[in-house]
């Protein structure tokens, strides 16, 4: 079968302090870091093993991932995966994309596997090494997509990411409405945390069974929403009556349109 997994484990630590965040310069302890670290592996040894589905994953954590060696490990060796379509991270581009090159280095892989989803946060960052970035993602054949949190402070600054990347802004500017209208999360989109556990989307908490047990397969089916809006992409993107999964084919996940490979170099 076809599965899109959202996955997000324990990590709740960034290399950066944007005032507006509370995970902020927080730094997780060994423990803490230990414990991601072995949920991210033992997430990725049950992907290797789904040879029968086509996976697709985005890894939203809680924090920077692509700080941590365990998670571009996971991308890298997921993205040599036949049955896996579809590969994505949230990240706001502090690590340079230089260890995305292993990910093609299997001359079976797919380079278009890995994709990232990326963030720009004005202030922790200069604009033209963020820009420098994306640019070096491109020269690199990566498909990416740029995003900014969208505060007032921030305007400039994303008007300025509008005029030198190519957007597509107007389905993020407001909540959509949502109530028991038709979503594909807990049919062919769940959500899973460190502990395996499969949930619809991250934003309904009720779980649907274990990962690693088998159990959230039978429950796998045709659900409306329960909340009355959804205004984050990672779940209103899932919605049958939106008409992003053509707007985004083949770059649902990384929020990329289906006009373009890549945003604009």
């Amino acid at each position: 079968m076809d599965l899109t997994l959202l996955y997000r484990g324990p990590l709740a630590s960034c290399d950066y302090d944007c005032p507006y965040c509370p995970f902020a310069k927080r730094r997780g302890s060994t423990e803490q870091l230990r414990s991601d670290r072995a949920a991210l592996e033992r997430f990725t040894q049950w992907a290797r093993a789904q040879t029968e589905d086509r996976l697709s994953v985005l890894f939203t954590p809680w924090g920077e991932g692509l700080v941590r060696s365990w998670y571009r490990r996971a991308l890298v060796e997921l993205s040599h995966r036949p049955h896996v379509r579809r590969l994505a991270i949230q990240t706001n581009l502090s690590r340079r994309p230089d260890w995305l090159a292993d990910a093609d280095a299997d001359a079976d892989a797919d380079p278009g596997t890995l994709a990232v989803w990326c963030t720009y946060h004005p202030g922790q960052t200069p604009y033209d090494r963020f820009l420098a970035e994306c640019r070096d993602l491109a020269a690199r054949g990566i498909r990416y997509s740029v995003g900014i949190v969208g505060l007032t402070d921030h305007l400039d600054a994303a008007r300025r990411l509008r005029a030198d990347l190519d957007p597509l802004f107007p389905y993020s500017r407001t909540p959509h409405a949502s109530a028991g209208l038709p979503c594909r999360t807990g049919e062919s989109v769940v959500s899973v945390d460190g502990a395996g556990t499969v949930r619809r989307c991250h934003f309904v908490p009720a779980p649907l069974g274990n990962l690693h047990d088998g159990s959230f397969r039978a429950a796998l089916r045709p659900r409306a929403c329960p909340l009355a809006v959804c205004d984050c992409h990672i779940g209103y993107v899932h919605l049958e009556t939106l008409p992003l999964y053509d707007v985004f084919a083949g770059g649902v996940l990384e929020r990329i349109p289906a006009s373009r490979t890549a945003v604009s170099r």
